[in-house]
């Protein structure tokens, strides 16, 4: 049953390259499989709760500022909402959206009891001090009080966010009522209620589903040719677990520029030297070459682990890859999808490929409520065994149908969803 169109969302633009757009063409091409459920399929185009928040501080010269915040809860139908905050000049409602509707997916993808939220600020963090990147965060934190919680939605580290950003909004709305409250959010420092292997989770689980996918496709991982978009927590783990499976990292991007070495770079010391100087640009043994000249690459797996619509319909005909690892959220244009599908290009999805993030997340949370901690190890195996068996799962969903993986991963997430969605009923 096709559901019947209703009014669009007066509030996002018209633009076919938004994440928005992105994201509903995505549930567009999912609703053919989703059955007696499809009927229930608007239910996923349109979020349950957006919040747009002020956020004034003053700065260390003394004046006021106001930057503007979302918080937007995309679906809560399978448990309290989930995802990160992140601080970017480009941060838009609409992006937001996107992403925490990504989430519901995600979370739904590997069976985790959350639904899917995200939030924002507009604002660069390298052009704020220390202490009114405090004030700027606190300030936020206390706005969006009134819609997250430990079970109602729980924030984690994002773009340009990181465990001392969760620290401050844990002691923030903890501070507001009135006790600790470490499971408010995820991510956090260890010793204030984070959980090990957390920092990795998300590129280890892409290294884990990429993995995986090479033994279906046959690549051997030993001398696989590794290009990296973004050498960040994500694309950075990520680079460094395939290089010791034996592979090379022969091209990385970042937005310090683009720098290629066929003979393979050393993954540990480019780490090193992103830690210390902020970007992959004059990284020992590379070759700066032009930004685009990055999609040209000479490579056996692509792994985009940067920010949303990197591959575009006209990268898409130039990237040379057998296997795409979405590390980022949203990497892929849906046109851009059809190009690499008809290339015999196989793609593994970012709502699969990069949830060992949330994975982990979930065991913070549960770990914050028992107040007993797994040992890294024990993160690992569970985080191992999670993504391997939600990607056979829908390996499986994919191959029954013949769809691809992306359109696969949402027939098994959006079925869930939906399921608990027409359980669950309308109220009133």
């Amino acid at each position: 049953m096709t559901p019947e169109p209703s009014t669009p969302l007066s509030f996002v633009s018209d633009s076919p390259e938004s994440p928005w757009a992105t994201y509903l063409s995505q549930v567009d091409r999912v609703v053919p499989y989703l059955g007696p459920y499809a009927k229930w399929a608007e239910t996923l185009k349109r979020p349950k709760r957006a919040l747009i928040v002020d956020v004034p501080i003053e700065m260390d010269d003394g004046t006021v500022r106001h930057f503007e915040g979302y918080r937007v809860q995309h679906n809560l139908s399978r448990g309290p909402g989930k995802g990160g905050v992140r601080y970017h000049p480009d941060v838009t409602l609409e992006e937001v959206m996107a992403l925490s509707a990504w989430m519901t997916v995600k979370t739904a993808a590997v069976g985790l009891p959350f639904g899917g939220a995200k939030g924002g600020i507009r604002l660069d963090p390298k052009e704020l001090s220390i202490k009114e990147l405090e004030r700027v965060t606190r300030r936020y934190t206390s706005e969006i009080g009134i819609i997250i919680g430990p079970q109602r939605d729980i924030p984690a580290p994002d773009v340009n966010t990181n465990g001392q950003i969760m620290a401050w909004m844990m002691d923030t709305y903890s501070m507001n009522v009135g006790g600790t409250a470490t499971g408010v959010v995820t991510g956090k420092p260890i010793h204030l209620g984070g959980s090990l292997g957390r920092v990795k989770a998300t590129g280890r689980g892409v290294f884990v589903t990429g993995r995986e996918a090479a033994r279906r496709l046959g690549l051997n991982l030993q001398g696989a040719r590794i290009a990296v978009q973004g050498m960040g927590n994500v694309g950075g783990t990520a680079a460094e677990l395939f290089v010791q499976a034996g592979g090379k990292l022969v091209a990385m991007q970042d937005h310090t520029g683009t720098v290629v070495n066929p003979a393979g770079f050393d993954a540990k010391a480019v780490l090193e030297h992103v830690k210390r100087t902020g970007g992959v640009a004059d990284v020992a043994g590379g070759e700066k070459v032009d930004n685009e000249a990055f999609w040209d690459t000479d490579c056996d797996i692509l792994i985009p682990a940067a920010l949303e619509g990197q591959i575009t319909p006209a990268r898409a005909k130039r990237i040379k890859a057998k296997l795409v690892l979405e590390g980022a959220n949203g990497p892929t244009l849906p046109e851009a999808d059809d190009v690499m599908h008809e290339r015999g290009i196989l793609v593994v999805p970012d709502v699969i490929c990069n949830a060992g993030g949330v994975t982990v997340s979930y065991f913070e949370w549960v770990q914050d409520f028992s107040s007993f901690f797994w040992t890294e190890d024990e993160i690992n195996v569970r985080l191992d065994k999670i993504m391997v068996d939600a990607l056979n799962h829908i390996w499986e969903t994919a191959d029954r149908h013949k769809i691809t993986l992306r359109t696969g991963t949402f027939a098994v997430a959006c079925e869930r969803i939906l399921i608990a969605r027409q359980e669950r009923g309308l109220y009133p």
